[in-house]
């Protein structure tokens, strides 16, 4: 799966005053022995878990469905399995259903049923093979999860798609949803005549049934139940059989013209080739489908054979862009790693989610790099991914990579950047501590020893230490179960122009005092002629305190030493003096691009500790950045050059004299780039610079002249998506015609994704009655609104300039949150808790979130993390305002 959220949560047993740096895992001894009766709630814990896996094999599923598009679905659920031990009860999962009729092994019984999983008595129970037929009646999920549905607006069609991951199979069907209990899944469905119907297996045969469609599927593969899935509705179907197994894509018949079938299909033969290829396994499934499906909670899910795509990430009005086609490789390639690594080897638990998602993450960006023309994409993901991991890896909330998972209900309390950025990294400077071909033939032998079976970390560690020879217990422990990054800094003496000391200094967080092994390249760089060139490079493998690195001794005197040269490791670089003056003064004369991204980023991670002042580091971009010829990394230092303008707005507004002062030197640079760059996607990016500012001088009147067509822009294609993000930054910004603007392109774009966009252009608006309307919205317990919409709407509500707005809700807002946190559960949380916590970048800010932290004591997890992070940003943004030397 991948998440697009911003900040999802950590171990509650993280979240103390004290912050633990270890995790251990649950060992067999603390678990209960005896059979407890299950907690009467949705979820289930680990121990009630394992103690039904023990009991419970060979599992088979007989699915049958009638789906009619209706508000409601009816369906029969049979559970063939084998018990153990028929001596105590039994349960089986089942969420918020109306139940017609239960069977247990040939007899009807009274369902003993609190609406989120049936009690089966002993008595009803044999030891060996059992049979239970569940036939039910359950609303369609609104939320994401579950078997959601949606009503297209253009054409009133109606789509279903299904979601299960954690564990919200059982909104769809009864049966036993934990991942070790793999099962075999076979299925029918009824369904309106005009339907498609997609799941794990092609369909072996459809059939006209009094005015629809009977389908029917073949038997799967063993299966997780989260791997299996169900889409129904009159999709619009792309094939292509041109590769090794047949492949289709579908999408919404009202956005069909919104996708690069070619694309897609492109890099699906491209990624599969690869993958077979490393692995040295076939593909494990038959047919590859890939569907876009509307509402999605995250970016993309990897069912098996069926993987689902947020539409609002991969349908483009136009022509796609560098930075789209890299991203539909990488996500296709992401779940198409799970295919072999989650779907045919899978977790016992969800404490070990985290090595699916990271292996994906790692797979993706090696696949990425090395199958598709975006060789550029470990870039991307140091740019992206791993400062995120970064960032999350320094915070108040920081975790062990792998940490307990008590319940379903905190399955996703640790999925976050560490969970997929820091262990991708950390996989990634393992494959050079052991070696790429040692790597690989450990992961073969991982994933064929525990085929369509259920593994355990210590499987996979087995398997690398085996083919290595490595004893990798010690780096399991320091880079698995505790939290914390480490700094390095290179340390060295020069002699008569040639160095005659050199080593390698770590250090840790006091808090995280663990100190690590891993393996970096230490490169020398000279400036000569204005070109910063390479000295000399060298491997090390560096542990403890301080190491040794005698192979530099005797090589030319740097100007700059980079220690973590070609990003081998996961580690922050603390750059000595001489070569932060070095990457300060001569940034643009470095050739190598990823080292030019680090020293970027090392600028700014000064910033955001207080070492560099704003406004230096603000005059160093704009000074550099129009030399940037490089789109990834002209990316990179435009999103830092936004983070700054949006620290700066927060700090002061938009009136203050240096805010406007710095917007109107950046509109400048930015607007030039774009009357003057020949490439499409290098002017689409300062483009977008532009609108970041364009709230300066005659910026807003120029926006509106080239949505109107009075202004056009030599390559600069005004799709409906750029017409929308022009509209939203002309609301924003208080552009008089606004909101007639907002009406008439909603006129003109009537979709799905038109509502959304003109949703959030009306609620940015700096005005505090459409605020509060939207805030009553929000805020409702039992809203008739979309979550979408809902969502939408939080990410609008208070951009970084809305400060004096956002402070008018802003007691409520802090002063209700643990009311809603109990009413509204996770889902809504992930987002109500990292868009509507207030933050203002003051002293009184701070303290309140203070107060909220010492006095809010029953918050989740979640959102108790959510609030330390914003509290700890806040912090930060007074730190970086604190540290301005502005005249």
């Amino acid at each position: 799966m991948k998440l697009y959220v911003p900040s999802l949560i950590a171990s509650g047993l993280l979240l103390a005053g004290c912050v633990s740096t270890t995790a251990t895992i649950p060992t067999q001894a603390t678990q209960q022995t005896t059979i407890a009766p299950r907690a009467e709630n949705q979820y289930l814990t680990m121990t009630q878990a394992m103690q039904r896996s023990k009991r419970v094999s060979n599992i088979d599923y007989l699915l049958n469905f009638n789906l009619t598009g209706d508000v409601s679905f009816s369906a029969s659920s049979t559970l063939n399995f084998d018990l153990n031990d028929a001596s105590k009860p039994l349960t089986v999962d089942l969420d918020k259903a109306h139940i017609s009729s239960l069977m247990v092994n040939g007899k009807k019984l009274t369902p003993q049923y609190n609406q989120w999983f049936i009690t089966l008595p002993a008595s009803a129970l044999v030891q060996g093979r059992n049979s239970v037929t569940v036939d039910f009646e359950r609303k369609h999920s609104t939320n994401g999860e579950g078997l959601h549905r949606f009503i297209d607006p253009i054409d009133g069609k109606v789509y279903l798609y299904s979601h299960f991951e954690p564990a919200a199979a059982h909104q769809m069907f009864a049966l036993f949803d934990q991942p070790d209990l793999k099962a075999h899944f076979q299925m029918t469905v009824t369904t309106p005549a005009d339907w498609q119907v997609i799941s794990t297996m092609k369909e072996t045969s459809v059939k006209p049934v009094n005015g629809k469609k009977l389908w029917i599927f073949d038997r799967t593969l063993k299966l997780s139940p989260y791997n299996f899935s169900l889409h129904a509705g009159p999709y619009k179907v792309f094939e292509d059989d041109t590769g090794k197994y047949p492949m289709r894509l579908l999408v919404r018949q009202s956005v069909a013209n919104q996708v690069h079938a070619a694309d897609w299909f492109k890099y699906t033969k491209e990624g599969i080739a690869f993958y077979e290829h490393y692995y040295g396994i076939d593909y494990p499934f038959r047919k590859y489908d890939q569907i876009l499906v509307p509402d999605f909670l995250y970016g993309a899910m990897e069912n098996a054979a069926a993987i689902t795509f947020a539409e609002r990430g991969f349908l483009t009005n136009g022509e796609m862009n560098t930075s789209q086609k890299q991203r539909l490789a990488s996500v296709i390639l992401h779940e198409m790693a799970h295919q072999w690594f989650g779907n045919l080897v899978t977790m016992k638990w969800w404490d070990a989610l985290w090595l699916n998602e990271s292996f994906a993450a790692f797979m993706q960006t090696m696949s990425t790099a090395e199958a598709t023309e975006f060789t550029n994409e470990w870039r991307t993901f140091y740019a992206n991914g791993k400062q995120a991991a970064y960032r999350q890896d320094q915070r108040v909330t920081t975790h062990p990579i792998e940490v307990p998972v008590p319940s379903t209900a905190n399955a996703f309390d640790n999925i976050d950047a560490i969970t997929y950025s820091k262990g991708a990294s950390v996989l990634n400077q393992l494959r050079h501590l052991l070696g790429d071909e040692i790597f690989r033939r450990g992961i073969h032998n991982y994933l064929t020893e525990n085929a369509y079976q259920n593994a355990k970390l210590a499987d996979f560690i087995d398997a690398l230490s085996a083919a290595s020879g490595k004893d990798l217990s010690t780096w399991k422990q320091q880079w698995l179960y505790e939290a914390g990054v480490n700094t390095i800094t290179a340390s060295y003496q020069c002699v008569g122009g040639k160095v005659s000391q050199f080593s390698l200094l770590q250090s840790a967080d006091p808090h995280f005092p663990t100190l690590r092994e891993q393996r970096v390249q230490v490169a020398l760089l000279n400036v000569d002629q204005q070109k910063v060139t390479l000295t000399k490079h060298v491997a090390v493998t560096y542990q403890g305190k301080q190491t040794n690195v005698d192979a530099l001794i005797g090589q030319q005197c740097p100007d700059l030493v980079y220690p973590n040269y070609q990003d081998w490791g996961f580690v922050k670089v603390s750059l000595d003096k001489k070569s932060f003056a070095t990457a300060k003064a001569d940034l643009a004369h470095v050739g190598d691009p990823l080292l030019r991204a680090m020293l970027w980023q090392s600028l700014w991670d000064s910033v955001r500790e207080g070492k560099l002042p704003l406004n230096d580091y603000l005059n160093t971009a704009i000074a550099n950045v129009s030399k940037e010829q490089d789109y990834t990394l002209l990316g990179q230092v435009l999103g830092q050059i936004a983070s700054a303008q949006g620290y700066l707005k927060a700090m002061f507004g938009l009136q203050d004299h240096y805010v406007k002062q710095t917007a109107a030197r950046i509109a400048k640079l930015s607007w030039e780039n774009v009357l003057h760059s020949q490439d499409k996607n290098m002017l689409r990016r300062w483009f977008g610079a532009y609108q970041s500012v364009a709230y300066v001088k005659d910026g807003l009147t120029k926006l509106a002249d080239i949505l109107a067509g009075k202004v056009v822009v030599k390559n600069l294609v005004v799709d409906q998506d750029l017409r929308w993000s022009i509209i939203a930054t002309l609301s924003r910004y208080q552009y008089p015609q606004a909101a007639s603007l907002i009406s008439k392109e909603l006129e003109r774009d009537k979709s799905d994704t038109g509502e959304k966009a003109a949703l959030y252009a009306s609620v940015i608006a700096p005005d505090a009655k459409v605020k509060a309307q939207w805030l009553a919205n929000i805020q409702a317990p039992h809203s008739t609104i979309p979550f979408a919409k809902l969502r939408t709407a939080m990410g609008a509500m208070y951009p970084s300039e809305q400060v004096a707005l956002a402070e008018q809700t802003a007691k409520q807002r802090i002063q209700s949150l643990s009311a809603i946190d109990q009413a509204q559960g996770p889902v809504f949380m992930r987002s109500y808790a990292a868009d509507m916590i207030p933050a203002s970048c003051t002293a009184a800010s701070v303290e309140r979130l203070a107060n909220a932290i010492k006095h809010q004591k029953d918050l989740s997890v979640g959102t108790k993390r959510a609030l330390l992070v914003a509290h700890q940003e806040d912090e930060r943004c007074l730190l970086i305002k604190h540290k301005l030397t502005i005249k």
